[in-house]
């Protein structure tokens, strides 16, 4: 198993893991060993192996055996459902004995190339399925212009089990939908084609939770590999242009894609324990608390204890030492952010302390916040932030107070009032004031704007479902 050391968590490289690759095929036979140890240097650290046939997934098996950074799945895919008899379907069940068989897979449909017939790929799309939910595995499915019948499968016959669209090619609204059945969206090294505008719009949509990155090896390999041989050292080439695509650093996308990866096929050892410091592109960002004086439906603490791949559930609270200790140098970076799973302002003393030994560092410091910070502490704590503090990006998140008592929930009365009275208070103090909104239907954006003009702060909408 591989265990992930939690100290100073951030300033580690974090590492690749191709999640689905045919290291079984012929075309390997003479290099494997080499295309292996080229995907060690480029930082891949597992690669998950796709069994599609009897023969591939007995190889397969066996390479996972010789590799112990090698995972595999067995299964049967579309191309072949027409071998899928009753002795090759309980040798499957025999194959997933064997420890490193983390997935069912290939499976699924493809109408494009037709070489089942279109109902013997669905009844074997459906017996693999069925063998996922008895042992408890995820499956890997391929879907080729089988968008209807391949969501419709998933929705009636793979309840309670997850997995992954793999090499994803299909449209928004497909992706969407697989999401919401709780399917992972994998993708590949068509997103850096230059004909390939629909996908980068999925890859740059797909939330954070729910996408992971192969290479297909030895299909399509990326620009600028495009025309060889593809191996799974080149899945850094595809980390690169999401992470271009997304506005994020190749080490965010590293680090997500493989947390996905580990969580999915239970491989490895998540982070399980929460950090206080945790980088996000050029930035190093401090959790110092998780508890928050609103309860806003749409907050990722209510639903993981994860941020692009780090673990923010604290056991306890860090003083302010040891917030500093976990930054390390502020120069490194281009701000230090006061952002967790809670309100920062919540602890005040600490937040001074910390912020006036970075601004003694030369650093930048920055706040997001839910602008409650006179309300917890009875007084204007602003100008205890002057010169200390660099930026504050405060949380507006409805355009009236009954609207925000209905999606925020604070726990003080007159909330949204006092929200707007930081703002125009804080302007005094600090050089640079923002107000975000979270894009949900029932907020109304523009006149959320028209207020943030009115105040004269620049406002930034988020998607509900991006942080960070």
């Amino acid at each position: 198993m591989t265990k992930i050391h939690k100290e100073d968590s951030h300033k580690l490289k974090p590492f690749l893991i191709d999640s689905h690759c045919h290291l079984d095929m012929d075309v390997f036979d003479n290099d494997r060993r080499e295309v292996i140890k080229r995907a060690q240097d480029a930082g891949v650290k597992h690669i998950i192996n796709i069994g599609s046939d009897r023969k591939g997934n007995i190889k397969s098996l066996k390479i996972s055996h010789d590799y112990p950074e090698i995972y595999t799945s067995v299964g049967i895919h579309p191309h072949d459902a027409t071998t899928l008899n009753e002795e090759l379907y309980a040798e499957i069940k025999e194959w997933l004995k064997q420890p490193k068989v983390v997935a069912i897979g290939e499976i699924g449909l493809d109408y494009h190339y037709m070489h089942s017939p279109r109902e013997t790929q669905i009844d074997a799309f459906k017996k693999q399925i069925a063998i996922a939910k008895n042992s408890g595995l995820p499956i890997i499915v391929h879907s080729r212009e089988a968008k209807n019948d391949t969501l419709q499968l998933l929705e009636k016959e793979a309840t309670k089990i997850s997995g992954v669209l793999h090499c994803f090619s299909g449209d928004m609204d497909m992706a969407k939908k697989a999401m919401e059945l709780g399917f992972y969206i994998s993708i590949a090294g068509p997103v850096t084609f230059s004909n390939a505008k629909n996908l980068r719009e999925v890859a740059k949509f797909i939330p954070d939770e729910y996408l992971l990155i192969e290479t297909d090896a030895p299909y399509l390999s990326p620009v600028p590999m495009r025309g060889k041989r593809n191996e799974p050292s080149f899945v850094k080439y595809t980390a690169q242009a999401i992470a271009d695509l997304r506005g994020a650093g190749i080490s965010d996308i590293a680090r997500i894609t493989t947390f996905n990866a580990m969580k999915l096929f239970k491989i490895g050892q998540i982070p399980d324990k929460g950090e206080i410091a945790y980088k996000i592109r050029d930035s190093l960002y401090l959790n110092i608390t998780n508890r928050c004086t609103n309860r806003c439906g749409f907050c990722i603490r209510f639903e993981t204890d994860y941020v692009k791949g780090h673990n923010l559930r604290l056991e306890k609270e860090p003083s302010a030492e040891e917030a500093i200790k976990s930054i390390g140098n502020p120069n490194l970076y281009k701000e230090i952010v006061f952002c967790g799973l809670g309100e920062p302002l919540l602890r005040l003393d600490v937040v001074k302390e910390v912020s006036a030994w970075v601004k003694q560092k030369s650093g930048k410091v920055r706040i997001n916040t839910n602008g409650h910070g006179n309300l917890i502490h009875g007084r204007n704590i602003l100008p205890e932030l002057q010169g200390i503090v660099d930026s504050l990006s405060i949380s507006l998140d409805a355009e009236d107070e009954k609207k925000y008592e209905d999606i925020c929930k604070p726990v003080y009365k007159n909330a949204f009032h006092a929200v707007i009275d930081f703002i125009k208070e804080a302007k005094k103090y600090i050089p640079e004031v923002k107000v975000t909104v979270v894009k949900l239907p029932e907020i109304d954006i523009e006149k959320c704007r028209a207020i943030a003009e009115e105040l004269g702060v620049e406002l930034r909408v988020r998607e509900f479902n991006v942080v960070g």
